[in-house]
């Protein structure tokens, strides 16, 4: 590249804003930016930060450390998995502002404030105020379930909803419920476990057994659900990968007036018995197109696990591919016909 092709700019950091925020501890927040745009020069004085390189990189630099002191300046502190999300938003061109997706708060608790981490994340969050079903299908730490979550706990503080109502289908992933010691509810309590642990991060866990009590909150197994009219709830089902049609449909059809539904799962982790479709699958064939339904799929990219989550979900799905040959599962039913948002 010529030097007359070449751009050049420089940031200049507000005074009031610590340098140690924006470049990271021992630069770690400025390392990830130098790996992420090899064939820009960036150059630190004082509070000055220079660019030089191609022109589209460098606006992309500039770009992206505006949206960086705009998280800073709300008091949000910046983690390299942060900026490294912030780069891929900018990146995408979707025309959202990473800014605008990092700060969104869902709720806060004990000091602790539950965010979306990704655009999907925030897309996902943006359905459940705007639908009244949402789906949200993707890979394991996409944070499906514990975004619900906060959107339910969030829609209960507003006085939106009476009650929260968690649900999951009671399969078995290799284990026996019969072999497991105890009444019927100490043999299902495994399996909603998870559910109780997300809900201790956003509830004050004194309150948790006089909410239960109250039947404010209720986390029951799915079979649990028929014959019900739920009404002014939030409800969620969740890994509902493991509900057969036939469960789907009753789930559905227990939606009552003033209540929100949410439906999480993964549909490349299917734990039914050979030869039983998976709900969720056949689901988005049915209500696909429905109006106040909406289907937000997640991605390994929305992974906000340890880094090497999102690179096993991505490894486990090439091998899948080879190994159907892009076709049907034997127990998972048929794939939508349509292509998957990634």
């Amino acid at each position: 590249m010529t030097e007359s092709t070449q751009a050049r700019t420089t940031i200049v950091v507000p005074a009031s804003q610590p340098m140690v925020s924006v470049l990271g501890p021992r630069d770690e927040l400025l390392r990830v930016v130098e790996q992420a745009f090899p064939t820009v020069d960036i150059s630190v004085r004082g509070n000055e930060i220079s660019a030089a390189g191609e022109p589209g990189e460098v606006a992309l630099v500039e770009r992206l450390y505006d949206e960086v002191t705009t998280v800073l300046r709300t008091g949000q502190g910046l983690t390299s998995e942060a900026v490294g999300r912030m780069i891929a938003m900018l990146r995408a061109e979707t025309g959202e502002r990473p800014a605008e997706v990092l700060t969104l708060n869902i709720l806060s608790n004990r000091g602790r404030t539950i965010r979306p981490k990704t655009l999907n994340q925030k897309r996902y969050v943006d359905a459940i105020d705007n639908h009244t079903i949402v789906f949200g299908i993707g890979p394991a730490g996409t944070g499906k379930t514990y975004l619900a979550m906060a959107k339910a706990v969030q829609a209960l503080q507003a006085k939106q909803v009476n009650r929260i109502i968690l649900t999951r289908p009671a399969v078995e992933a290799g284990e026996r419920l019969g072999f497991l010691p105890g009444t019927l509810f100490e043999k299902i309590d495994p399996y909603l476990r998870p559910l109780y642990d997300a809900l201790h991060d956003m509830v004050d866990p004194e309150s948790i057994p006089r909410l239960m009590t109250a039947g404010t909150i209720e986390v029951a197994p799915l079979a649990y659900m028929r014959g019900r009219t739920l009404n002014d709830a939030f409800i969620i089902l969740d890994e509902a990968q493991n509900s057969s049609a036939e469960q789907m449909k009753m789930f559905l059809t227990r939606l009552g007036f003033g209540s929100r539904m949410v439906v999480t799962g993964d549909v490349t982790q299917v734990d039914l018995p050979g030869g039983t479709h998976s709900g969720l699958r056949v689901v988005q064939h049915i209500l696909d197109g429905t109006p106040d339904v909406h289907f937000c799929r997640l991605g390994s990219q929305d992974v906000v696990r340890h880094r090497l989550v999102s690179d096993i979900v991505e490894a486990y799905g090439r091998w899948d591919a080879v190994q159907a040959g892009e076709g049907t599962s034997s127990r998972g039913g048929p794939e939508p016909s349509r292509r998957r948002r990634r």
